[in-house]
């Protein structure tokens, strides 16, 4: 999956000196990388119906940045199921059996709510090429933001509580950190796309709390990325991050 919200041939910029943005020391948030995806979807979901409503003919840069972004998403989505279905329920069913059915329930909607995605993408490919069919489109993706709702609704309702237990503090199981390693291994959206991503409209006192749990590289580079993707986004958006 190469999808990208940074431009692949953006030029490098000298990272910023770590004493320029000193972490402080806090404790980490607890399962920052779950709640973060989370948080993001909802935030995307709720945007881009308006986003597709106002693309108007023969805009392409608007429409392609729409498309673009819609890929991240959703390739970002399917990220995160593969992780949760490959290294967290595992872990979940050994120390917590008595989690099976809701872990099963929760890996089978992952296929369901993956395979709406698939079907909607199509939709958003051509509301993209022809704006004149983007409002039935719009009212797809809000269909699908309550869908997909109620299955991060259950998960945090049902499910982080219980794993605050499961987990000792300090682990990294969910953490921030843990998702940008897991992204690094794999093949798909880059670590510094979706830090980027997920820390869109974060508060500024939590995002630094959040980096100061992040290596330092990511750390120095972050004010680079942030200000990258500002101004890519500002096509979609119309404003900054």
């Amino acid at each position: 999956m190469s999808c990208h919200l940074l431009p692949v041939d953006s030029p490098q910029v000298p990272a910023q000196p770590h004493a320029e943005r000193p972490m402080p020391d806090v404790e980490p948030i607890p399962f920052a990388g779950l709640r973060l995806v989370h948080a993001a979807l909802r935030r995307d979901l709720t945007r881009l119906p308006n986003a597709l409503r106002l693309l108007q003919p023969g805009d392409e840069a608007a429409a392609q940045a729409l498309q673009r972004h819609w890929d991240f998403m959703t390739a970002m989505l399917t990220c995160h199921h593969e992780q949760q279905d490959t290294r967290l329920w595992p872990l979940l069913r050994r120390f917590a059996p008595e989690l099976r059915l809701l872990l099963n329930w929760l890996e089978a909607d992952h296929h369901n709510l993956d395979h709406s995605f698939t079907r909607v993408t199509t939709l958003v490919r051509i509301a993209t090429r022809d704006p004149a069919s983007a409002w039935p489109v719009a009212y797809a993706v809000e269909e699908l933001a309550a869908r997909l709702e109620t299955h991060l609704r259950i998960e945090e309702r049902q499910l982080l509580p219980r794993m605050a237990g499961i987990f000792p503090a300090g682990s990294r199981i969910g953490t921030l950190p843990e998702l940008l390693d897991l992204l690094r291994a794999a093949d798909g959206p880059a670590s510094s796309d979706a830090l980027v991503w997920l820390l869109d409209g974060v508060d500024e006192a939590q995002i630094d709390r959040l980096l100061a749990d992040c290596d330092d590289a990511t750390a120095r580079h972050w004010p680079h990325w942030r200000a990258t993707y500002a101004r890519c986004s500002e096509q979609l958006w119309g404003r900054g991050c």
